[in-house]
């Protein structure tokens, strides 16, 4: 055994997806979808390391050192083994996705290819998946030349030119030639099993590598930013249009915190994060697919209410639990399911929805581009942004046991107000522009009367508050203050005092239900990042982006949180909100493509 951690790489088809580690481990993997059942569960029952139950392992005898990377522009993953006599094995991992038919072709599949490199390796295969978070193992059965793993919802199996009988009983061989496996499914292959390997294999290559082209990029950090958009998309759940905040639940915030929670759902806010993002890339099919599940919450919404997250299948209930046989990552537990946040106000999520919309009533490459009954829709959104501006909420950070007018929530009001002006005059409805304009600026005066303090010159976390915040940040960037404004300047300022151990910067000083955060939240640092690009001090940006990009793991993720003396990796992973801010910065500070070429 050996420790936990997030040196982990992502492989997903945007219907499902899993962690593997530097040694090859699939540690978490959820089935039928990123929200199900964990069927690798190992990553978060890890008091003493990495164990057997709940990995799908490739064993290299005599392991010695390992080498780790994704295929450029893709998100197939390669992991080279070593052991201490010079031999060496390859493991190739990646989920099928391309189009067949004219259709996405996104199975409940994991590929793993494996091949010698030196020498004759020694190796063991485990494979352990488990049921009903762990608490018990499926029923093996064998075929010819498969193992089909039965469960109480659901069959998969696995089929492998391998020797069955050396994975049953975990027995070290010797591997003389490449050996592939298709984990999925319980149905028969239309070919042998290394054809269908490999035609998978340059079938998946073909559709990321075609992808990738499309983006448009920045001149610097390309690769930066290739995977952070990558690694955005295969948080997309296609069939519905669901982004899920991270794949993972209960990686805690810092150790022996109890910030665990559930991140496998579709935060409207951070969704819209991510739209942006990609949008800026020139990337808008994840946008289209997004709006169509948000239409459905909007549609789906009674009395104006939206909740701050829902599940990928529009699930309203997400009922938090703990799974309290389960341990929790290095021991760290609680591990939860379900998420009590679904119950929250969090008053932000009307402005995270208009503005995750807004482009679509402006851009001329889509082939539906909204119009006046999607207008109609988000106006009830902006009625209810309007009628609730100024109320107590949960805030951003969903605090439990804590309610405030917080600025970043009455901010996304006026941001709902704002825009929707914008849609109301590109639609030719300048009685509804007038409208939403007059409500933007009455939101405004009180957000520059209540939000100030001149105690501590600076925008603060709540109406009449004294305490200061990360999220005030986002007044540049959604357009509500001009970055040059003494105020904003102030502010950011005494933010840095305030948040900030070196390029790092937590949320929030103020103690919240579980004292004063110990780690650095990772969007928090690009949004400063972001501010300090707009106000002029662009080198101290470009440093602090650059440290930020050297705190990634080896194959280039972000998790949620940083500790700023460690630089470990905590909180859940990968974190769609900490990839945003690499293609932020990177958008935001790059030299133009025309002073090179």
């Amino acid at each position: 055994m050996d420790v936990a951690s997030l040196k982990l790489g992502l492989v997903g088809n945007c219907a499902v997806s899993a962690l593997i580690d530097d040694r090859a481990r699939v540690v978490w993997a959820c089935a039928p979808r990123f929200d199900g059942d964990p069927m690798f569960h190992a990553l978060i029952d890890s008091p003493e390391g990495v164990g057997p139950d709940g990995t799908f392992q490739v064993v290299l005898e005599d392991f010695s050192h390992s080498e780790q990377s994704y295929d450029h522009g893709t998100a197939v993953l390669r992991t080279r083994l070593y052991d201490t006599h010079g031999n060496a094995i390859e493991v190739t991992d990646f989920m099928p996705r391309f189009f067949l038919h004219d259709r996405p072709f996104r199975p409940m599949m994991l590929v793993r290819r494996i091949r010698p490199l030196e020498g004759r390796p020694q190796i063991r295969v485990v494979l352990r998946p488990v049921v009903d978070w762990g608490k018990s193992r499926p029923v093996r059965t064998r075929g010819s030349n498969h193992i089909r793993f039965v469960g109480p919802r659901f069959v998969v199996r696995l089929t492998s030119n391998a020797p069955l009988t050396y994975i049953l009983d975990e027995t070290s061989f010797s591997l003389d030639q490449p050996m592939s496996f298709i984990f999925g499914p319980d149905e028969t292959l239309d070919r042998g099993v290394e054809d269908a390997a490999r035609m998978l294999e340059e079938q998946t290559v073909n559709y990321w590598r075609d992808w990738t082209r499309r983006l448009a990029i920045p001149l610097e950090w390309q690769e930066a930013v290739i995977r952070a958009a990558i690694t955005l998309k295969m948080c997309l759940y296609e069939e519905t249009g669901a982004i899920v905040a991270a794949m993972t639940t209960s990686v805690p915030e810092a150790p022996g915190t109890q910030r665990n929670w559930d991140y496998r759902y579709c935060w409207l806010r951070d969704a819209f994060f991510v739209v942006r993002a990609l949008n800026s890339l020139s990337e808008t099919g994840t946008m289209e697919d997004y709006l169509r599940w948000l239409r459905n919450v909007v549609a789906q919404s009674k009395d104006g209410h939206v909740q701050p997250l829902y599940g990928i299948g529009l699930e309203h209930r997400l009922t938090e639990q703990t799974v309290d046989h389960l341990r929790g990552y290095r021991g760290n537990g609680p591990v939860r399911a379900g998420n009590q946040a679904y119950e929250h106000f969090q008053h932000d999520v009307y402005g995270n929805i208009v503005l995750g919309s807004a482009q679509s009533f402006f851009d001329h490459r889509l082939h539906q581009r909204a119009g006046l009954n999607e207008f109609a829709l988000l106006e009830r959104i902006g009625e209810q942004a309007y009628a609730i501006h100024d109320k107590p909420d949960a805030g951003m950070w969903e605090l439990r046991t804590r309610s405030r007018v917080h600025t970043s929530s009455v901010l996304m009001n006026w941001a709902a107000c704002d825009r929707l002006a914008k849609i109301a005059t590109v639609l030719n409805e300048p009685r509804r522009a007038h409208l939403w304009r007059e409500r933007a600026e009455i939101i405004r005066n009180k957000i520059l009367q209540n939000a100030w303090s001149d105690h501590r010159k600076a925008f603060v976390e709540s109406f009449g508050g004294k305490d200061l915040d990360a999220s005030v940040l986002l007044m540049a960037e959604v357009g509500f203050i001009d970055p040059k404004d003494p105020r904003f300047v102030s502010t950011v300022d005494a933010l840095e005092a305030s948040l900030c151990d070196g390029p790092h910067m937590r949320r929030y000083e103020a103690p919240d239900d579980f004292g004063r955060p110990e780690t650095a939240f990772n969007i928090c640092a690009f949004w400063r990042i972001d501010a300090l690009a707009r106000i002029g001090r662009t080198d101290e940006a470009r440093e602090i982006f650059e440290a930020l990009l050297a705190s990634r793991n080896h194959l280039g993720l972000l998790s949620e949180d940083t500790h700023p003396v460690t630089g470990e990796l905590w909180g859940n992973f990968p974190q769609t909100y900490s990839m945003v801010g690499i293609i932020n910065g990177a958008m935001r500070l790059s030299k133009p493509w025309d002073s090179q070429i």
